[in-house]
């Protein structure tokens, strides 16, 4: 068969593949949305909170209930991001604690199932917003959203590099560079023009410009081990499943296993946790995903060194031949 036959036939066949493939990635996890061990916190009187944990144990497998004496432990326990809410036994009625900065999906959901079971026993309840989002982005929009052009930029500086035919030294201080930039100005929009993120200036634009180099150093390190079709496989695992399983417009919890924890293994849903947690919780378990963004980063411009090396050894110069190809791009 000539060659311009089958790459008739491999378009015809690879497109639709890829596109039934987007469409399960993303429509999947979005048509599964629901509470799966959903960590919450339930505070008061034993007996009292005795009751209502186990009325909160028949909803079967969607919540992962943490006791707190008081109150106040319910509290910190929002903030230090053990719980995403909690249900206080108060003299009063029942009182829920949200955090709509941790996931306004999760707080509205919160809200409505509390609310509801306490409706059916001909109680009230009062809800409070103990960390809420930025008056000027109530529903967390621009947060939500932050993990797509982060994701493509990662891509693009990634695929340029291979692109330019930078190596080595030379292909780690362009990823360094564009992944500063791109941080800088992501924190300029989102901060300080939009006011969606409410945390240290310097330390977002920092997580900013991690989760785009450990996109972009992934993609181009990929394409220095494997060639230029690395470029296409770091570009479909990031935005095929990185981004879907993110979580980030609502909560790993919210989605269907493995997805939740697949995604939090990625950069996509590793930045947004990270970006929620230093600008609305102090920092707050930010350790995770920033190990988790700093090995993608670390691992991908590692492959970058080793694959230019790995060339010029082939090319048979070694150090001598990395030179020539560098003065060659210079």
């Amino acid at each position: 068969m000539p060659s311009r036959n089958r790459h008739v036939i491999a378009v015809v066949v690879l497109v639709p593949v890829l596109a039934a493939l987007a469409l399960w990635a993303f429509a999947w996890p979005a048509s599964r949305i629901a509470p799966r061990d959903l960590p919450l916190g339930v505070a008061g009187p034993p007996a009292a909170a005795d009751q209502l944990e186990r009325q909160l144990e028949r909803h079967e497998g969607a919540f992962e209930i943490h006791r707190y004496a008081d109150e106040a432990a319910a509290r910190d326990a929002i903030g230090d991001r053990s719980v995403y809410g909690a249900v206080v036994v108060t003299p009063q009625g029942p009182e829920l604690l949200t955090a709509s900065a941790a996931s306004p999906v999760v707080a509205q959901f919160l809200q409505q199932a509390v609310t509801q079971q306490a409706a059916a026993q001909g109680t009230q309840v009062k809800a409070v917003d103990v960390v809420p989002t930025p008056e000027s982005d109530p529903r967390g929009a621009v947060l939500n959203a932050a993990a797509l052009p982060l994701a493509l930029a990662g891509i693009a500086a990634g695929a340029v590099v291979t692109l330019l035919g930078l190596r080595g030294s030379r292909a780690v201080i362009a990823l360094l560079g564009a992944s500063a930039l791109v941080g800088v100005i992501a924190a300029g929009i989102a901060h300080s023009w939009l006011g969606a993120l409410s945390g240290d200036w310097w330390t977002e634009a920092s997580v900013l410009g991690l989760s785009t180099l450990a996109v972009g150093g992934a993609v181009a390190g990929l394409a220095a081990l494997i060639g230029p079709a690395g470029t296409g496989l770091g570009a479909a695992v990031v935005m095929l499943i990185g981004n879907p399983f993110s979580g980030a417009t609502s909560a790993p919890q919210m989605l269907p296993e493995p997805a939740g924890v697949i995604g939090q293994w990625l950069p996509p849903g590793a930045g947004t946790t990270l970006l929620r947690s230093v600008s609305y919780f102090d920092g707050a378990t930010a350790t995770g995903p920033a190990l988790t963004l700093a090995w993608w980063a670390a691992l991908g411009l590692g492959a970058v060194l080793l694959g230019s090396s790995l060339r010029a050894r082939k090319t048979g110069g070694g150090p001598a031949a990395e030179q020539r190809e560098l003065s060659a791009v210079a």
